[in-house]
């Protein structure tokens, strides 16, 4: 399971059996019920391990929102008994944005997928280096 996490959505995608390829599944409101929305996805995708997108800032420091993230996956860990992993995430949106505007993607679409897109590009990019 990869995850984009946002101030206000939660960008989900998950890979295919074998690990090979990233799909997006959805976007979580962000609320009091987060983890229970992804328990749910969890148990549903029988999801092993959860990649999570780490924000650094262009020269690879951590800012505010990657202390936030790092605290998330903690939480992540420690709720649901499985190894959560902090992927680099800088560009994971420009990619995701890059790859809608070349699918001709209008922009009231877009902005209701990107947070998916970007969770594919973070889960994508994870397999990849596998």
């Amino acid at each position: 399971m990869g995850l984009d996490l946002g101030e206000k959505t939660i960008g989900v995608a998950m890979s295919d059996p074998l690990g090979l390829t990233a799909q997006g599944i959805r976007v979580i409101k962000r609320s009091s019920k987060d983890l229970e929305e992804l328990k749910s996805l969890i148990t549903e995708y029988e999801v092993t391990e959860i990649v999570v997108g780490l924000p650094r800032h262009m020269n690879g420091t951590l800012g505010d929102r990657a202390l936030l993230t790092q605290k998330f996956a903690s939480r992540l860990e420690q709720t649901f008994q499985l190894p959560v992993t902090l992927w680099d995430e800088r560009l994971s949106t420009v990619g995701a944005e890059r790859a809608l505007l070349e699918a001709d993607v209008s922009r009231a679409k877009r902005k209701k997928i990107i947070d998916k897109m970007a969770a594919v590009f973070i889960l994508q990019g994870y397999l990849d280096s596998r």
